[in-house]
């Protein structure tokens, strides 16, 4: 069915107008003023924001992990997203050493397949390199259209690979216009320290950042950054959580390497305070990287405000605090890392960022959409509001205040990250390729409806150049 959303106002990454936006055939395939057609659904958008489907890069749902799975599938996960102003997800598939690539893959897809009530796609985990891997890359590239791929610096004798897997995944990458992302930690200092504060009987949730601290975020960083430069490849840094890292990347970005990074919201507003809370309540905040010391927190403004850092994904990853994150009640080193935050990514980079002047309206949508959608291969089917681009709409009340809790999310994990956080803006209604799944603040949309994305190779829309985004 057309539709047309009237009296709206559009934000772009570049642009803040006013204009009607007319849908057919899951397109926007008109933008202009009074626009008419026979039949068309009327959608009054007054006294809100039109936003692009904000594009979420880096979930992990229905994933095991720690002896258990995440609380969150690609069913609840997504409405959460949804209910959240994301219509777009790339969730990270898990390989195992010793398999081929596909049948991580098909896993993912069965995750996914009928459960997704938005579209969707793969970033994929690269734990060795052998001539089977680099054999399998090629196909994973062009058949699947999964062009990520994601390498573990930590988590030893879990999911870490050595520095010369991560050097040929660069190579490999390079060749068949893919981006490598990393997680930055150095995993082998982890090991030492944890296992030292276990000796020590440290077991609290606090002793996960402790032996966890910022300087460790940093040297890998700047070590991935470095091979990378030495490559002549391209990488994006995920859950960049301090200023140690980010400086790392800004560094690398100034000698010219294609470095990107990613934050993601619970390290802007939340610090490491929130893991020595009493009675074990600081488990809840246990993920990895660790929550920092409060003045980190505007640096890492500072860097989405500069353009050193350019995207924001909620690294997703929920475990219940009742028979899940209490597995570790003994022994932090068992508490299952990870948080809910899919659903208030974009709720909170808009209050914190926008409504505090901390970034501008157009810098929300490039961090929240279309910055990912150039960097993943989506754009402009994805990321933007354009003629001919997926009508994956946000229609967004600026003014409303609300107070973010357990009680009134739509995922099913039992607790918010958040829980009692004052916050100004909502998403009202959702549309994915013009089908409402959100519809004035509910639920309307259908498991299964999800579309697999094939993306793009890392190409031209990727390669901005690196002085674009410098002050």
């Amino acid at each position: 069915m057309k539709k047309i959303i009237r009296n709206g106002k559009i934000v772009t990454a570049s642009d803040v107008y006013k204009a009607d936006i007319l849908i057919e055939n899951e397109k926007i395939s008109a933008i202009g003023i009074n626009l008419n057609a026979e039949g068309a659904e009327i959608i009054d958008a007054a006294g809100s924001y039109i936003f692009p489907g904000g594009i979420d890069p880096h979930t992990h749902l229905d994933m095991p992990f720690g002896g258990t799975v995440t609380k969150d599938d690609f069913e609840t996960g997504t409405i959460g997203a949804a209910y959240g102003g994301t219509t777009t997800i790339i969730d990270f598939c898990l390989t195992e050493k010793g398999e081929p690539l596909k049948k991580a893959i098909d896993v993912w897809h069965e995750k996914s397949r009928d459960k997704a009530v938005i579209d969707y796609s793969f970033h994929l985990m690269i734990s060795e390199i052998n001539e089977d891997v680099l054999n399998e890359i090629p196909k994973v590239v062009e058949e699947e259209g999964i062009t990520s791929f994601k390498v573990f610096m930590a988590y030893k004798n879990v999911f870490q690979a050595d520095d010369e897997t991560l050097f040929r995944t660069l190579v490999t990458a390079k060749e068949h216009g893919a981006l490598v992302m990393v997680h930055a930690e150095n995993g082998d200092v982890i090991d030492y320290l944890t296992k030292k504060a276990l000796v020590e009987g440290k077991t609290e949730p606090i002793y996960h950042a402790l032996t966890r601290p910022p300087e460790i975020e940093g040297e890998a960083t700047g070590r991935a950054a470095q091979l990378a430069g030495l490559a002549n490849s391209q990488l994006y840094v995920v859950h960049v959580s301090c200023q140690d890292a980010a400086e790392k990347i800004i560094e690398a970005r100034k000698k010219g390497f294609e470095v990107w990074g990613e934050t993601c919201p619970q390290y802007l507003v939340l610090d490491q305070s929130y893991m020595e809370k009493p009675d074990f309540e600081g488990a809840k905040y246990v993920w990895s990287p660790p929550l920092r010391e409060k003045h980190h927190q505007d640096f890492l403004w500072n860097a989405l405000k500069s353009g050193q850092l350019q995207t924001i994904g909620s690294d997703q990853c929920s475990f219940d605090f009742k028979g899940q994150k209490d597995l570790g009640r003994e022994d932090f080193t068992k508490i299952p890392n990870g948080g809910p935050m899919i659903e208030d990514r974009m709720s909170i980079l808009f209050s914190e960022g926008v409504m505090k002047d901390r970034i501008t309206l157009n810098q929300f949508v490039d961090i929240t959409a279309t910055r990912a959608a150039k960097l993943f291969g989506l754009y402009p089917q994805k990321g933007t509001i354009a003629v001919g681009s997926d009508a994956d709409l946000v229609i967004f009340d600026p003014s409303v205040k609300r107070v973010l809790s357990a009680e009134t999310h739509h995922t099913a994990v039992d607790y918010s990250a958040f829980e009692g956080m004052e916050i100004t803006g909502e998403p009202v209604t959702v549309l994915s390729r013009g089908s409402f799944v959100i519809k004035n603040k509910h639920f309307v949309g259908e498991p299964g409806k999800g579309n697999y994305l094939k993306r793009s190779k890392y190409g031209k829309e990727s390669k901005i150049r690196v002085e674009e985004l410098s002050l």
